[in-house]
C-alpha cells in the first residue's frame, strides 16, 4: 500500500482490532475533553429519509486526539427486513494535513462505543455493590450493554425485557438472564438500561429503586420517549447539553433539569450524586466515535 492511500477497513477488521476494555478509557478521555471545551463538534445534521422513514446523520469532530467524521443513518423498519437498524461509515483525516488516513465501517463502532459511554457513566454514577442489572430492548445495543456493563460491576442477576417476548426470551438464553415484563424486570434493579426503537415511555419513575442508575439510550428524536416524567425528575446527566435540548425528548417534553455533562463528571468539576437516582441521557457524539475509529486505526497500522 502507498503511504498516502487510506486504509479500508471492515466490519470483521473493526472487531479485530477494538476491544471494551480499551474502549472504555479512551471514550473517558474524549468525554472529558468534550465537556472542557477542547473538541470542535457542532451537533449531528440529520436529513429525514421519507419514505421510508429513515433518518441520514453526519457527525464531524475535530479533537485533541485526530479529526473526522461519521457518516449514520437509521432505519427502524429494517428490523422487519433483517438488516440492522444502524449502519454507519467513519472517515479520519490527518489534522495536519488533511490527508485521508482511514475510511472504517461505523456500524459495530456505533454498538460498542455506546455501551462503553453507559459503561463510563454506570463506572462513577451506580452503586458499587449494584448487583441487579435491567436491560429493556433485545437489539444489538442490549447486548452490547450487557458486555461493557459487566466490566464495571458484577452482576449476580440480569433480567430482560423486549417488546417481542420471543427476542427477550433468545437474548435471556444467550447471557442467562431472566425474561419478564418491564416493571418486574426494573422494580429492585441496581442498573437499568432503556435500548428500545419506542417512541412513547416505556419506563415509569415509579418502579425505579431509590438509588439506582439508568442509561437511557433510545430515543434520538426531540419526540420521542422512553423515560416518563417521574423517571426524569431524578438527577439528569448528559453527554452533551446542546445536543440533548435539541434532540432528546425525554429531555425537552419533560422540562427535565440537565444536572451536568457526563464529562465534566468524569472530571470531578462536579459531584456524582451517586447515592441519589441517577438518568444518563445517552445521544452518541462524533468525538466517541472519533476516539474508537482512532484505536482501531493505530492497532491496524502496528
Amino acid at each position: 500500500m502507498k503511504r498516502n492511500e487510506p486504509l479500508h477497513l471492515d466490519e470483521q477488521q473493526v472487531r479485530q482490532h477494538l476491544r471494551m476494555k480499551d474502549l472504555i478509557p479512551a471514550i473517558e478521555k474524549a468525554l472529558i475533553d468534550f465537556s472542557a471545551h477542547k473538541v470542535t463538534q457542532p451537533v449531528r445534521s440529520v436529513i429525514t429519509v421519507d419514505p421510508p422513514g429513515g433518518f441520514f446523520g453526519m457527525m464531524p469532530a475535530l479533537t485533541p486526539e485526530g479529526l473526522g467524521m461519521k457518516i449514520v443513518t437509521f432505519y427502524a423498519s429494517n428490523a422487519e427486513r433483517g438488516l440492522p437498524t444502524h449502519m454507519a461509515t467513519i472517515f479520519l483525516v490527518d489534522p495536519e494535513t488533511g490527508a485521508p488516513l482511514a475510511v472504517m465501517d461505523g456500524r459495530l463502532i456505533t454498538e460498542m462505543r455506546t455501551a462503553a459511554v453507559s459503561a463510563a457513566a454506570t463506572k462513577l454514577l451506580a452503586p458499587p455493590n449494584a448487583k441487579i442489572l435491567a436491560i429493556l430492548g433485545s437489539g444489538v445495543q442490549a447486548r452490547s450493554h450487557v458486555e461493557a456493563l459487566r466490566l464495571v460491576r458484577n452482576f449476580e442477576e440480569i433480567r430482560v425485557w423486549s417488546p417481542t417476548r420471543e427476542h427477550a426470551e433468545r437474548l435471556a438464553e444467550e447471557i442467562g438472564a431472566k425474561a419478564m415484563s418491564t416493571e418486574d424486570a426494573v422494580r429492585g434493579a441496581d442498573v437499568v438500561v432503556t435500548a428500545t426503537n419506542s417512541k412513547m415511555p416505556i419506563l415509569r419513575g415509579a418502579w425505579l429503586k431509590p438509588g439506582c442508575h439508568v442509561n437511557a439510550i433510545g430515543a434520538c428524536r426531540p419526540d420521542w420517549r422512553e423515560l416518563d416524567d417521574d423517571a426524569m425528575r431524578n438527577v439528569v446527566f448528559v453527554d452533551s447539553r446542546e445536543a440533548a435540548m435539541k434532540e432528546s425528548g425525554d429531555v425537552i417534553l419533560s422540562s427535565a433539569t440537565i444536572c451536568a455533562e457526563l464529562g465534566e463528571a468524569l472530571a470531578g468539576k462536579v459531584p456524582s450524586r451517586a447515592n441519589e437516582t441517577t438518568i444518563f441521557k445517552s445521544l452518541g457524539m462524533a468525538v466517541e466515535d472519533i476516539a474508537a475509529a482512532l484505536l482501531v486505526y493505530r492497532a491496524a497500522e502496528s
